[in-house]
C-alpha cells in the first residue's frame, strides 16, 4: 500500500490514527513525518473493516512504527473506535478519542504545518459532538490538543433520523417547520407518500433529532427548490445545488438572510427559498448568503479572540463555489484562510487530523511532566 507523506513542524513519538466511519483511512506520525493511507472506504461491511485493520498493521510493520498512542473518533460505536481500543489494549498503550470536527480542523493545520491557535470552520454532514448531539456546522477555537466550541449553526431537525440525510424533501419539510410553516408541508410535498406522516412527526417532535449540520442545510435548500428528493449517493443534493448555482452565475447575498447570536441562523434565507423562485437563482442565492453569513461569523470571532487565521475543514468545503466566495470575503478583511490542499477536506483526511491532535496531546503531557 502506498502512503501520502507530510513533513511535520515538530518531532513526535509514534502516533497511530484510524479515522472515522465514512471514507476511512489510517495515519501514522513518527519523528517529523506523517504517513496517510489511501482511502479504504466506508466501514459498512466486514471486508472494509478487515481492510482498515490490515492497513494499520501494514503501515506499522513496513515503517517499523511502535505507536505510543492510538487515536480514534469520539463515536463509541464505530468499528474504527473499537479497533483503536483493541490495538491499544493489545500493546498496553493509551487510546485517545478526538472529536470529529476538531479533527477536521486539525487535518488542515497539519497540511499547512500550523502549530499556532486557529479559528476553525468545520462544516460537514454529521459528527458526534462532545455534548452527545449531532454536530456539523461548527465555529471552533483550536489550540493544539484542545478546542472550544464558539458557536454552531442553528439546528434543524431530522425527521426520521438518518433517513432525512438521504431524502432532501424531508429536510425541506424540516425547514418549513423551522420557519413556522408546518401547515404547508403536506401540500408542498404532495408527491411524497410520507408527507403527512413527516408533518405529524415534526409537529409532535417524534423521531426528529436535531443537528447543526451545514450538509443538512444544503439538503433543506435543495428540498425547498425541488431538487434531489431522493438522493442516490452522499452529497448528491449539495452537488446539484452547486452545479445550478455555477450555471446561473454569481448573485448578491440575500439582505437579512441570516442572523448571528451564539448560533448562525439561516432561517430567513430558508423562508425566502420557501416563497418560491427559479431553482438556479435560488441555488446561487443560497451559496452567496451562506458564504456571507459564514464570513460575518468569522469576523466576529476574529474581533473577540484576536486570531486572524481560520482553518476550513469538513466535507462541505469540497464545494469550490463556497470555498472561493468565502475566501474572497475573508481575505478582504486580511483574515488568512487555510483549506485542504493534498487531502480531501472530508472524512478521508480525518485520520491526519486525529494523529495531529494525538501528537499535540503527547507534547502537552511532556510539558506537564
Amino acid at each position: 500500500m502506498t502512503f501520502l507523506s507530510f513533513t511535520l513542524p515538530f518531532d513526535t513519538p509514534s502516533v497511530l490514527a484510524v479515522g472515522g466511519w465514512l471514507k476511512a483511512s489510517v495515519c501514522a506520525m513518527h519523528g517529523r513525518t506523517a504517513l496517510v493511507s489511501k482511502t479504504i472506504g466506508d466501514l459498512v461491511d466486514a471486508d472494509a473493516c478487515n481492510a482498515l485493520e490490515r492497513a494499520a498493521d501494514q503501515l506499522c510493520a513496513e515503517r517499523s512504527i511502535r505507536p505510543a498512542l492510538v487515536v480514534h473518533d469520539l463515536h463509541p460505536d464505530f468499528f474504527s473506535t473499537r479497533l483503536a481500543v483493541q490495538l491499544a489494549e493489545r500493546q498496553g498503550i493509551p487510546a485517545l478519542p478526538v472529536q470529529h470536527h476538531h479533527a477536521h480542523v486539525a487535518a488542515v493545520c497539519a497540511e499547512h504545518g500550523v502549530i499556532e491557535r486557529v479559528l476553525g470552520l468545520a462544516m460537514d454532514g454529521v459528527g458526534l459532538g462532545s455534548d452527545g448531539q449531532a454536530w456539523g456546522g461548527e465555529l471552533l477555537r483550536c489550540d493544539g490538543a484542545d478546542f472550544q466550541r464558539l458557536g454552531h449553526l442553528f439546528s434543524l431537525r431530522l425527521p426520521g433520523g438518518d433517513r432525512a440525510a438521504r431524502e432532501a424533501w424531508r429536510m425541506g419539510a424540516s425547514a418549513l417547520a423551522g420557519i413556522g410553516r408546518q401547515d404547508q408541508i403536506v401540500e408542498r410535498f404532495a408527491d411524497r407518500p410520507g408527507a403527512a406522516t413527516i408533518a405529524t412527526m415534526l409537529e409532535r417532535d417524534v423521531n426528529c433529532p436535531s443537528t447543526s449540520s451545514l450538509g443538512r442545510l444544503f439538503d433543506a435548500a435543495a428540498g425547498l427548490l425541488g431538487l434531489c428528493p431522493q438522493q442516490s449517493f452522499e452529497g448528491e443534493a449539495a452537488m446539484a445545488l452547486e452545479k445550478l448555482a455555477e450555471r446561473h452565475g454569481e448573485t448578491a447575498a440575500l439582505t437579512g438572510g441570516y442572523e448571528i447570536a451564539r448560533s448562525l441562523d439561516f432561517r430567513p434565507l430558508l423562508a425566502a427559498l420557501a416563497d418560491g423562485m427559479e431553482a438556479g437563482y435560488g441555488a446561487a442565492l443560497f451559496h452567496a448568503t451562506v458564504a456571507e453569513g459564514l464570513a460575518a461569523w468569522v469576523r466576529d470571532a476574529v474581533e473577540q479572540n484576536g486570531i486572524r487565521r481560520v482553518a476550513c475543514g469538513g466535507g462541505c468545503f469540497q464545494n469550490r463555489l463556497l470555498v472561493r466566495r468565502l475566501s474572497e470575503l475573508l481575505q478582504q478583511d486580511r483574515i488568512e484562510v487555510l483549506t485542504a490542499q493534498r487531502l480531501s477536506p472530508g472524512d478521508a483526511g480525518l485520520s491526519l487530523g486525529q494523529a495531529w491532535v494525538g501528537a499535540r496531546h503527547l507534547q502537552k503531557l511532556a510539558l506537564c511532566a
